[in-house]
């Protein structure tokens, strides 16, 4: 069944294209399918706790959202077939700060999808008027620090607690 509905096509450096479009309520079944296909390392990551399944409160949170603050990008293969990352960007009430959160799919990495949806999120938040772009990453998450760095963001420690460390880039406003 193709997944794609309404949204945008984007190739990655290493050639590779994918469709991103927001989540939708009845997504709940794609993002649980999903995420069974993510690394335990790479859950952990991104929920900043130790999982072995994501359970419904989560998923519903991810799909059930207020698209003024919050909005969770997914990114399927190109013919629509297969959900291969998510992209989740939270705001505060004034857009001075907004918070991305990526995931993606084990059998996907390595091919750019990370670094081409956190660059169509960036987009996406400073076409929302969004300040300051931050991520709290694990301090064992050297790829996604690595990452970051690369696309303009400075690294910090994350205050009261140093497992974590907080990475931020300052964005056009428009």
């Amino acid at each position: 069944m193709n997944q794609t509905k309404a949204g945008d096509m984007l190739t990655t450096r290493t050639g590779f294209r994918f469709h991103v479009r927001p989540a939708l309520y009845e997504d709940d079944g794609t993002l649980k399918d999903f995420f069974s296909h993510v690394t335990r390392a790479d859950l952990r990551f991104r929920f900043l706790t130790g999982l072995n399944e994501v359970g419904t409160s989560q998923i519903t949170a991810l799909t059930h959202l207020d698209h003024d603050h919050a909005e969770n990008f997914l990114a399927f293969t190109a013919d629509g077939s297969m959900m291969i990352g998510t992209g989740m960007l939270a705001c505060d009430a004034a857009f001075e700060h907004g918070e991305v959160a990526i995931a993606i799919r084990e059998d996907h990495k390595h091919q750019g999808i990370s670094w081409e949806l956190l660059a169509y999120i960036a987009r996406y938040a400073e076409s929302k008027g969004v300040h300051t772009l931050e991520a709290i990453e694990s301090r064992d998450n050297h790829q996604a620090i690595e990452l970051e760095r690369d696309m303009g963001f400075t690294v910090a420690p994350y205050p009261g607690d140093s497992t974590l460390m907080l990475v931020s880039r300052q964005l056009d406003r428009r």
